[in-house]
């Protein structure tokens, strides 16, 4: 997993973040709402790709999240690809209102996973909660993928901002909370070289460690 910093005093982070999904599902008006708190009722569908860069404070230390959109058109798969390269989070959005961009969801992991780090931070968010009569996807549907895959889970809507936020924020606290403990290592290893010859089995136990729990997590943003 991959991590920029743009100062050396590590003051400044750089995480980029990326929007995945089907066309339609509210990727772009999701961006929209947390970066510049606006909504667009007749957006168009994103061609290529966009990003914006918002900043948060966690722990004193200022974060720059760089948060790219990528199109949903299969016709644009191949060009977005590439900027999947060097993400450490991601968001996969799907409609509850329209269960075939639910389903979509395995497609859109593997592609993920396909052009990322296993690792990569990643959230299920189901959106436009706000269309509770055209539900299709219910709540517990979402928990339980999110749960099987071991994903954060929050349903959000990018009209009324609901929990849209929280999940920018959950993702941003982890990333940070994971480089935190990189950072921590190796200052470790610099003290005591021994530590090298450990360092493997202290992440991979960590890494399971936070397999157990993670699924504990995957309704820590819904409402």
């Amino acid at each position: 997993m991959a991590f920029y910093s743009e100062e050396d005093s590590g003051d400044d982070y750089l995480f980029k973040i990326v929007l995945l999904g089907d066309s339609g599902v509210g990727k772009s008006n999701l961006l929209a709402r947390f970066a510049r708190n606006e909504f667009y009722s007749n957006s168009k569908s994103t061609i290529g790709v966009e990003f914006q860069t918002q900043k948060m404070e966690i722990n004193g230390k200022e974060v720059k999240a760089q948060i790219w959109d990528t199109a949903g058109q299969e016709r644009f798969r191949a060009v977005t690809s590439a900027y999947y390269r060097g993400a450490v989070g991601a968001l996969v959005v799907y409609d509850i209102s329209r269960r075939q961009t639910f389903d979509s969801v395995g497609r859109w992991l593997h592609e993920l996973h396909t052009h990322c780090d296993m690792n990569v931070v990643t959230i299920l968010v189901g959106n436009k909660k706000d269309l509770k009569d055209a539900r299709e996807v219910s709540t517990a549907e979402g928990k339980s993928l999110a749960e099987s895959e071991t994903l954060f889970f929050t349903e959000t809507s990018a009209l009324d901002s609901s929990n849209v936020n929280a999940a920018f924020q959950t993702i941003v606290k982890e990333i940070y909370d994971i480089l935190s403990k990189k950072v921590i290592q190796s200052q470790e290893l610099k003290k005591d070289p021994s530590v090298g010859s450990r360092k493997t089995v202290v992440l991979e136990a960590n890494q399971e460690k936070k397999k157990e729990e993670q699924p504990k997590k995957a309704g820590c943003c819904s409402s």
